[in-house]
């Protein structure tokens, strides 16, 4: 069996997100002969087709020459489909075996060889993370930057997610911190949408048909990160504070928390009408709306997030379940899982132990040439020996990662370069590419669920150049400037960007946040 070469090129752009249109045929080349999911080709439909990519790591070939052997290595997949085939399909689907992919096990021989399904699971909440850098608007000379750019209910439509099966039921804010100032980011426009805000992610539920397919209802939360500049960790102020001492409910006074971390989820601006309520309170009060509403039904609460926003992904897991929000009227206990993709410590081991205790599982995907997971904590942190782990325990910079690590290396991928670039190893959409190839320990760097390596490039400069992808592609046609009748070109206005629903004071009193008579 063989596949012939592909005779068109893969898109890097799309009219869903605007993109700006090169010239036709300006340049192509051949990955997979396909567009890339960003250009609203259906690419899930493309997930479930398993037409995998095997390149030879070794491989030193450059130039023309290196794009010739590329598609002679195409040629041969078909060796491998069958075999890939028949891995994908696993013995289970994922109505019957979503608690394992949900860590009801820890993920006990699921990670080595990795299991089909949970790669596809881990790459589809990866997408969803992803999702909150590609929608956030970081142009400083919009009037709308540190905002989302779409309607909350044309939010994956607009990223041409639109197959995922999600709707988003509440956008997230936070209050501008003065600790973060490379994370917030502010117009220069005189007048903004808010002078104090930044939207930092979403909640989404699973539809009726979705919600057949995966075997529940799932509550997700997805956290945005930082996409490019990595200044954030300097920013940090790299102490623990109590996580009681923000009104976390905690029966462990040791339980500590990262102190920059804790501020932005629990800072507000009650001048604000996008931050009058911290990150804190839109969580819970939305997460208990959506379980009152679908309280009849299986249910799972999955958060995810990258970088800064893996961090607010950890935090808020546990704080939704040391409040108890994800126990029913009836009894049952939600499960919850974290899927974090290169992620910093979060808080002490105290904040660990708690964090397991009440059942939140947490999955954390790791470049090894990544610095961000190895701070906070550089000197003492769960990698220490136990007895030194038991006398820095009481120390404010004490730090311990939580849950099970999936550790990957892109020096296994044949597309990416062998870099040094603290970037380029934080990328998040490079992780899924690694995921997407990934096997095993020592098994060879496979493709499988036909994602467009182009990718990578979207906001870096990781391939490797005899791809003839352009670094950092992604953008938005003109910068968004658009003509007006008259011929001038001018920044169009966006519809009311909606703050908060109506009801979020009935949900926070209920939760006990606010009294009574408030």
């Amino acid at each position: 069996m063989a596949i012939s070469p592909p005779t068109t090129g893969f898109s890097l752009h799309g009219s869903c997100l605007n993109h700006t249109s090169p010239p036709q045929n300006s340049f192509s080349t051949a990955f997979l002969g396909r567009k890339s999911p960003l250009s609203c080709l259906d690419s899930r439909e493309l997930s479930k087709r398993t037409l995998g990519m095997s390149i030879k790591a070794s491989s030193k070939t450059n130039g023309s020459s290196s794009l010739t052997s590329t598609m002679e290595e195409l040629k041969r997949v078909g060796e491998t489909k069958e075999e890939i085939t028949k891995e994908e399909q696993g013995d289970t689907g994922l109505a019957n075996s979503w608690r394992l992919i949900h860590g009801q096990d820890d993920w006990v021989g699921m990670l080595d060889p990795i299991d089909p399904l949970l790669r596809s699971e881990l790459i589809k909440y990866g997408e969803m993370a992803q999702a909150c850098y590609d929608a956030f608007d970081y142009d400083k000379y919009s009037k709308y930057c540190g905002s989302c750019k779409f309607n909350r209910r044309k939010f994956f439509e607009s990223l041409c997610m639109s197959d995922l099966g999600y709707h988003v039921t509440r956008y997230l804010y936070a209050a501008s911190n003065i600790n973060l100032p490379n994370f917030f980011k502010q117009s220069v426009w005189p007048k903004m949408w808010s002078a104090h805000a930044n939207w930092i992610g979403y909640v989404a539920v699973s539809g009726d048909e979705t919600s057949k397919q995966i075997g529940r209802r799932d509550i997700t939360i997805a956290w945005r990160g930082t996409v490019t500049q990595l200044e954030w960790i300097a920013d940090m102020m790299d102490y623990l504070r109590p996580v009681s001492s923000d009104k976390i409910p905690s029966p462990d006074p040791t339980v500590k928390v990262e102190s920059g971390f804790l501020d932005l989820y629990t800072d507000k601006d009650e001048d604000c009408r996008f931050c009058k309520y911290s990150a804190r309170e839109q969580i819970l009060t939305e997460v208990k709306r959506l379980i009152e509403q679908y309280s009849d039904e299986e249910l799972s609460i999955t958060i995810t997030g990258h970088s800064l926003g893996s961090a607010l992904a950890k935090l808020s897991a546990f704080d939704v379940a040391e409040t108890g929000l994800n126990v029913t009227v009836d009894g049952r206990t939600i499960p919850m899982c974290v899927f974090s993709f290169s992620g910093p410590r979060v808080g002490n081991s105290r904040f660990r132990e708690r964090l397991e205790s009440l059942g939140v599982k947490v999955l954390r995907v790791v470049n090894v040439h990544d610095k961000v997971p190895k701070v906070p904590g550089i000197l003492f942190n769960e990698n220490v020996p136990m007895f030194v782990q038991k006398i820095a325990e009481w120390l404010p910079w004490s730090y311990s990662h939580v849950g099970v690590e999936l550790a990957l290396d892109h020096r296994n991928s044949p597309f990416l370069k062998d870099t040094t670039d603290p970037v380029s190893s934080h990328n998040l959409e490079a992780h899924l590419h690694m995921l997407d190839g990934y096997h095993g320990k020592g098994k060879r760097f496979v493709l499988t669920s036909g994602r467009d390596p182009a990718l990578v490039n979207k906001a870096s400069d990781f391939l490797k150049d005899h791809y003839l992808v352009p670094p950092h592609w992604r953008q938005d046609e003109n910068k968004g400037m658009v003509r007006n009748m008259e011929g001038r070109w001018m920044q169009p206005e966006r519809p009311r960007i909606e703050d908060h629903p109506t009801d979020i004071h009935d949900h926070l009193r209920k939760i006990g946040l606010r009294n009574t008579d408030q």
